[in-house]
């Protein structure tokens, strides 16, 4: 999971950013989905998040070139990122 505080007004060259590097993640061959949400009450503020099957794979994905390479061009329309990583507790549904 990874709060992203982003400029004011680059609002849509990040989600256009956030996009490509998903894209990138499922086209190479990670594990993963994601998901980008956008708080309503800060319209600069975003949240996303995927399952990975292991924290090993995360961390892979966060140490590779690609990854490095378009987090640079995230890192142009932010104010801040923090990238965290979670275990399950538990889950209901």
């Amino acid at each position: 999971m990874s709060v992203w505080q982003v400029k004011r007004g680059r609002e849509e060259d990040f989600v256009n950013a956030w996009d490509e590097l998903a894209r990138w993640t499922v086209e190479v061959g990670f594990e993963s989905t994601g998901t980008l949400l956008r708080d309503r009450r800060e319209p600069g503020r975003f949240v996303s998040f995927g399952p990975w099957p292991s924290a090993e794979a995360a961390e892979q994905w966060r140490g590779s070139p690609g990854y490095t390479e378009r987090l640079r061009a995230l890192d142009a329309t932010l104010d801040g990122f923090e990238p965290e990583t979670y275990d399950v507790v538990l889950r209901v549904s």
